[in-house]
């Protein structure tokens, strides 16, 4: 089991002050522009129905899914959870179980060689898992992480959220965080409800803040954390395309509430050139967690309609 020499940082109540102020010094700077425009069309299909609240999910290939399954949060397999981590072999229909036993496995990564990592959110771990070997632990001792995304040289980056909705300035200590699996490097601290993150192939940084309705931009140039977008409803998952060109994200603010019963949760994608925006997709109860394949498919998890939902545009 690897352990970390850098967690006593994030008991460290000043450092969280100091982090919340900067925090919020930061996000008052100027935003760039937003135009919303409308969006493509998109062929939608279910690719997977009759889940146990799916959660995260991650996608290899154009032709390959991992999605964990959290019916049970919070109880592990031998005190009777059933929450699992499987995979969807697109091309032929198919879902084979890899692992089950985890308390509540939320998010999934993979890194260029095919290992997939997961965060377990109540049992304050990274897990991995090499093929069809069984999984390890990659970290231990963590605060509730949730979101996880993997960078060059299999560096991990996570989101831990033992404070949600409480910022630094009020003493939270909810952290983004980037390891090697032996030292754990806290990247910013402060924010009310870091969810979910994505790393782009040069080390920036992007990902949702639940509670304040932000997303957030780390530059790898410099180090400076921005404020993307705002004014938004619950942003939850987040996805980047292979060119880092595009993000994907969901907004959940009324979770298990569909369109026609006056749900307001949404899919959307941001074009980080021309910072344009277009509504994919709303209706869906619970489009918790997004990712994109290579080819520009999109893919998210329904949570409480237990579906994985694709949409393919239809002028790719």
């Amino acid at each position: 089991m690897k352990t970390n020499s850098l967690l006593n940082l994030k008991s460290a109540g000043s450092l969280a002050a100091l982090a919340g102020l900067l925090a919020a010094v930061v996000m008052a700077q100027a935003q760039p522009a937003v135009r919303v425009a409308g969006g493509d069309a998109y062929s939608m299909r279910v690719v997977a129905r009759g889940l146990h609240r799916p959660m995260g999910l991650v996608v290899r290939d154009n032709k390959t899914i991992f999605f964990t399954e959290v019916p049970t949060p919070g109880v592990n397999g031998p005190n009777g959870g059933s929450n699992s981590v499987s995979r969807l072999d697109l091309r032929e229909d198919r879902i084979t179980t890899l692992h089950m036993g985890e308390p509540e496995p939320v998010n999934l990564a993979l890194d260029r060689d095919g290992t997939l990592y997961w965060t377990c959110k109540s049992a304050g771990v990274i897990l991995e898992q090499r093929g069809e070997h069984d999984a390890t632990v990659f970290l231990s001792g963590l605060h509730q992480p949730s979101g996880i995304s993997v960078g060059r040289h299999d560096r991990v980056y996570f989101t831990e959220v033992p404070t949600p909705g409480v910022n630094g300035m009020n003493g939270g200590s909810n952290t983004v965080n980037v390891s090697d699996g032996t030292t754990i490097e806290v990247l910013h601290m402060g924010e009310p409800e870091p969810s979910d993150l994505v790393v782009a192939r040069n080390g920036d940084l992007y990902w949702t803040c639940k509670s304040a309705g932000v997303i957030l931009e780390r530059s790898a140039h410099d180090g400076l954390t921005r404020v993307l977008l705002s004014e938004l409803d619950k942003p939850v998952g987040i996805a980047l395309d292979a060119r880092a060109k595009m993000l994907y994200f969901t907004e959940v603010p009324t979770p298990g509430l569909g369109g026609r019963d006056g749900g307001r949760n949404k899919v959307w994608e941001l074009d980080l050139n021309s910072g344009v925006k277009k509504l994919v997709d709303a209706g869906d109860p619970e489009p918790t967690d997004i990712a994109v394949s290579k080819n520009g498919t999109l893919y998210w998890t329904c949570t409480s309609a237990g579906v994985i939902v694709e949409a393919t545009p239809v002028s790719k």
